[in-house]
């Protein structure tokens, strides 16, 4: 076991590196760039135990020859000896004086690590790796200042997102400017915590003003308070931000209400604000055919805006004009019964209504573009999927179609750049499908990599429906646990170094750990995500003893307000 001073000889400390010893794991005795690096441990002092201490995903340092340090994670952990014979015949488990002799002499652990970046000798900077270390390098546990030269401190731009494994006080920082710079993604089996690390995520977003969110809340989470399995209530977005920062607005205000959720606004959906495009998104729940998709765009054009509302429609009138086409021979008899057996299921949609006062798109766009962030609840039509498609369809349509313009002013000169707006939607497979991915809105958005201000959030529990398209444009990937094999290929795609972190993503716990890669971390870090809780609340400037009547009011102003 080396020594504190001996330690400091090998690992020179930064200058404001603190005086904490860095614990010593052993010394780099093989590997390849490609294939990853293998340590023998160290035995001389705990033999054996120091494999127990050591976990995959862990992150470590090797202090190269010639003044480089080395980040790795480490990906595989393995027992190893110098006598076959050992296998055969090993001591009995009565003979412990010889299984010590053993474990500090032939036989000994073994680490396979992947090298991910280099910090040069008098740079501050850590970057890709090009090379390895040499033979006999010392390899040591990472320390909080490690942590810090490749993750950054936590200020305007970095948000504490957990802490390393093994490293509770230790921050892990993402860099916000660009997580909201790609498309990212949420990805990780049922129960892994998904809604819980979205949040935190969002919440950092929220806090640093860098981006606006629009969030298509299916299974309300994020608005005023969330609740878990447990029946343990914890705060969203709302409570923790003044209703000029985070506005809810609900598709279920009776929900709301006996929920005692806070909501600025209930959405309304005008028929006549209904396009084909808004419905054809639904061609495979509703099990439209070609013919009938085609059969909307026709109607649409001969009937305009009236075209939904007379296919609803039980008035005889609206019933003669339509057969009229049928008649005409230019609609199918059965088309058009069919057409209007499946738009039953809109009957159910209560948002859904003939007239509406005002359509509310403008002001979403302009609440947006001021930093207000939306969190779109949808209470019990939430667990309804053809609503829940229908209207993230319906309003990121929309929404795009403003930033579009908006942005093509100010390409002009004759105004602004929107403000950068992230979208985040749940159950993402279903709009992006390899088969309609690249006719959906939210395909284009994935492609168009920020062109106009706009990028996805997507937070799903199957990225092997997604197409590979839209993965290979997913900058930021935090991934829960994954068991099935298709799934976990997806997350991998177009990953450099991923046969290395296969098994790292394998041997994440059930609930908040997660493997953070790509875009806004300089390198994959397995982490223990941060709790969400007081300690965040307060993090984020949230005064829980405030006057209750004040959060009252703050949560009333917003979005339908002169």
């Amino acid at each position: 076991m080396k020594d504190e001073s001996e330690l400091d000889l090998i690992f020179p400390r930064d200058h404001n590196e603190t005086s904490e010893q860095r614990p010593y794991l052993g010394m780099v005795v093989g590997g390849s760039l490609s294939q990853g690096l293998i340590v023998k441990l160290d035995a001389s002092e705990f033999p054996g135990g120091i494999i127990e201490q050591l976990a995959i995903g862990s992150y470590v340092v090797i202090q190269g020859l010639t003044g480089r340090r080395f980040f790795c994670i480490v990906t595989d952990i393995a027992l190893e000896h110098t006598n076959p014979a050992l296998e055969a015949n090993p001591p009995s488990e009565n003979d412990v004086f010889s299984a010590e002799i053993y474990r500090s002499t032939v036989a000994y652990g073994r680490a396979s690590i992947a090298p991910m970046l280099v910090l040069e000798q008098d740079e501050e900077k850590p970057k890709p790796v090009k090379t390895i270390p040499a033979h006999f390098s010392i390899v040591a546990h990472a320390n909080e200042q490690d942590v810090a030269n490749v993750f950054g401190t936590e200020d305007e731009h970095h948000f504490h997102i957990g802490s390393p494994l093994e490293m509770d006080d230790v921050h892990v920082n993402i860099n916000l400017n660009r997580f909201i710079e790609r498309s990212s993604g949420v990805f990780g089996k049922s129960g892994t915590g998904k809604s819980f690390i979205t949040r935190t995520l969002l919440a950092g977003i929220v806090k640093s003003a860098k981006a606006s969110c629009l969030i298509f809340d299916m299974h309300n989470d994020y608005g005023w308070a969330v609740r878990d399995e447990r029946g343990r209530e914890y705060k969203g977005l709302q409570q923790l931000f003044h209703a000029n920062r985070v506005n809810v607005i609900t598709l279920d205000p009776k929900t709301s209400q006996a929920r005692g959720d806070r909501h600025d606004g209930a959405l309304r959906i005008p028929y006549d604000a209904i396009e084909p495009e808004d419905v054809a998104m639904l061609e495979g729940v509703l099990a439209l055919s070609e013919v009938q998709v085609n059969a909307l765009y026709f109607l649409r054009r001969r009937l305009g805006k009236s075209w939904f509302q007379k296919l609803m429609s039980d008035d005889d009138n609206d019933r003669e004009e339509l057969d009229k086409y049928v008649s005409e021979g230019e609609l199918i008899k059965g088309t058009l019964g069919a057409i209007q057996r499946k738009f039953e299921l809109f009957r159910r949609m209560e948002f859904l209504q003939e007239r509406v006062g005002d359509d509310i798109i403008e002001d979403i766009f302009h609440k947006l573009n001021a930093g207000t962030s939306i969190v779109l609840e949808f209470g019990t039509f939430g667990d309804s999927l053809p609503a829940y498609m229908f209207v993230a369809n319906y309003l990121t349509r929309r929404i795009h179609r403003h930033y579009v313009a908006a942005k093509n002013i100010a390409s002009g000169r004759q105004g602004d750049d929107p403000r950068p707006l992230m979208i985040v939607i749940e159950e993402a497979h279903k709009f992006l499908d390899p088969e309609i991915a690249q006719h959906t809105i939210f395909g284009t958005i994935a492609r168009e990599m920020r062109k106009y201000n706009v990028t996805l959030l997507i937070v799903d529990q199957r990225p092997s429906g997604i197409d590979d398209e839209v993965m290979s444009q997913i900058g930021t990937r935090v991934t829960c646990l994954l068991d099935n094999e298709a799934d976990i290929r997806a997350v991998f795609s177009g990953v450099s170094g991923a046969s290395a972190l296969r098994e790292v993503l394998a041997r994440l716990d059930t609930q908040q750990q997660a493997l953070i890669m790509g875009h806004a971390v300089p390198m994959p870090v397995v982490i223990r995500t941060r709790d969400y809780g007081e300690n965040l609340y307060a993090d984020l400037g949230h005064v829980t003893n405030a006057d209750p009547e004040t959060n009252v009011k703050h949560a009333k102003e917003g979005l339908f307000e002169d």
